[in-house]
């Protein structure tokens, strides 16, 4: 079970084509932190239809799409 789970579950029951989160609020809904390994374990996200767009080190927001043809 991937630390980012709830994350993901998250994401997929927004059921929205694209969702933006800062990463205090991925902290928030992860129960952990953001933090380096994000970027391994982020290929799980394909699992639940979503996809990681874009990474804003700038902004602090991670930018989520949905992937073609999956439903919510």
């Amino acid at each position: 079970m991937s630390k980012y789970n709830t994350l993901w579950a998250y994401i997929h029951e927004s059921g929205r084509p694209q969702l933006i989160l800062t990463f205090d609020e991925i902290g928030r809904i992860a129960g952990v932190p953001l933090d380096h390994s994000f970027l391994k374990y982020k290929s799980e996200l394909c699992n639940y239809g979503y996809e990681v767009q874009k990474i804003s080190m700038k902004m602090q927001k991670v930018l989520f799409m949905k992937k073609d043809g999956h439903e919510a």
